[in-house]
């Protein structure tokens, strides 16, 4: 009875001529040149080419993956034959028989340097080990890398110690040697900084991450293997749930019922299909967006100009207004950290500060696939704050743990063994 009710006041109150449908377009470029970040509220927040970067340095908080550029054609191998002390002997010798590295495409938080961690290691972080007592991630591996030109490097992330990476990299041979730094501070509340190994140059290349909901772009999909595919991804605890198969998807408002993700490629790219000359919109299918502010918005692709435009077409709709956000323009600034991780069993605590006047705090525990497995509301108090995952909260597995306030949000991989 009581979700009948709430449906029946969801219905009404979008229909009530408060919501207004607006017709919107992005474009990246002929050839999908660019990549645009979008807020649902203000539109385009900004652009830039999809090309211009090798690596991308995660900036926020205890943040450590590390992404690489792979629709730029770059690829990433593990250097299996010696750890950091073979730097000057590494070769190629074999490489095809290497596994490659990807970034997820379900989650920001593990790139292709950070998602393969031993889950039995609670120190190992894949490119390196955190030092418990220090707080410094101290590389212990080699990579060989592919960049967009068709030259390989090999690279090894030296380090993270107060907020700054730094990183060495070179040509196969030992000629062209960099030594390189990236500081998070350069960065602030923004995903990532990034990097070009092919111009030796650190970039800023996105908005701050409140300011932006979804990204428009190419990005690699396994299906089942890597491949490029242009489409839509969503920031950081941006929630989307997919609806197909809805007859009356332009009236349909029953977003109470809908199941949502943080799956970051939830809309993806498979909403669209390329027909003889041109490209289909699946009819039927639409999507309910829940930015980090708590508002909720129904976006229905209506077009999509293919490459010679790079151009997306779509309609908007905003369906609720969460009147619980922080006043002002104060943004919460905080830092999050679990022990033990891994977790043998026992119990996880999740300890983490918040500032800058937020009034309220979540906490969000997503699976690989970006199923909301737990969702609770956090002290906001000043100074650090604690809360427990009990034993048996979560099945063994890896998640992802999220922290949102005020607009910000920090991400920390979890495993439970």
């Amino acid at each position: 009875m009581k979700k009948s009710i709430l449906t029946g006041l969801v219905a009404i109150t979008a229909l009530s001529g408060k919501a207004q449908v607006v017709a919107d377009s992005v474009a990246i470029g002929a050839g999908y040149t660019h990549q645009v970040w979008y807020s649902l509220g203000a539109g385009a927040q900004g652009t830039a080419p999809k090309n211009n970067w090798d690596v991308a340095f995660e900036a926020s908080g205890f943040g450590s993956t590390i992404h690489i550029n792979s629709v730029n054609g770059v690829m990433l191998w593990n250097y299996p034959n010696a750890d950091t002390s073979g730097w000057s002997t590494v070769d190629t010798t074999g490489l095809h028989t290497w596994s490659a590295r990807w970034n997820s495409d379900t989650s920001w938080a593990l790139g292709a340097m950070g998602r393969y961690a031993d889950p039995t290691n609670a120190i190992d972080l894949d490119w390196g080990k955190y030092n418990m007592t220090t707080h410094i991630i101290t590389g212990d591996s080699l990579y060989i890398i592919k960049l967009g030109d068709g030259s390989y490097k090999k690279l090894w992330i030296r380090g993270l110690a107060s907020g700054t990476y730094t990183f060495r990299y070179a040509n196969i041979d030992g000629t062209g040697l960099q030594n390189a730094t990236l500081a998070k501070s350069g960065y602030v509340g923004k995903n990532f900084g990034y990097y070009s190994l092919q111009t030796n140059t650190a970039l800023d290349r996105e908005p701050v991450s409140s300011a932006w909901d979804l990204l428009f772009t190419q990005h690699t999909a396994f299906i089942p293997s890597a491949y490029t595919v242009t489409g839509v991804v969503a920031n950081v605890g941006v929630e989307v749930a997919k609806l197909a198969a809805i007859p009356n998807k332009n009236t349909y408002v029953d977003y109470g019922s809908a199941t949502f993700s943080t799956a970051i490629n939830t809309i993806g790219y498979n909403w669209k299909t390329f027909s003889g000359s041109s490209f289909v919109v699946q009819d039927s299918l639409l999507f309910f967006v829940k930015p980090v502010n708590g508002d909720i918005w129904k976006v229905i692709f209506t077009g999509f100009g293919g490459s010679a435009s790079g151009k997306y077409y779509f309609t908007k709709e905003k369906l609720y207004t969460n009147t619980s956000a922080v006043a002002g323009n104060e943004e919460a600034s905080m830092s999050v950290a679990l022990y033990p991780n891994p977790s043998n069993g026992q119990g996880v605590t999740v300890v983490y500060s918040v500032a800058g006047g937020a009034q309220q705090a979540t906490m969000q525990v997503t699976d690989m696939t970006g199923r909301v497995l737990l969702y609770e509301p956090l002290k906001t108090n000043a100074g650090l704050q604690q809360y427990h995952l009990l034993p048996g909260t979560l099945p063994q597995g890896m998640y992802v743990v999220s922290i949102s306030a005020a607009g910000s949000i920090s991400q920390q991989k979890l495993i439970i063994n």
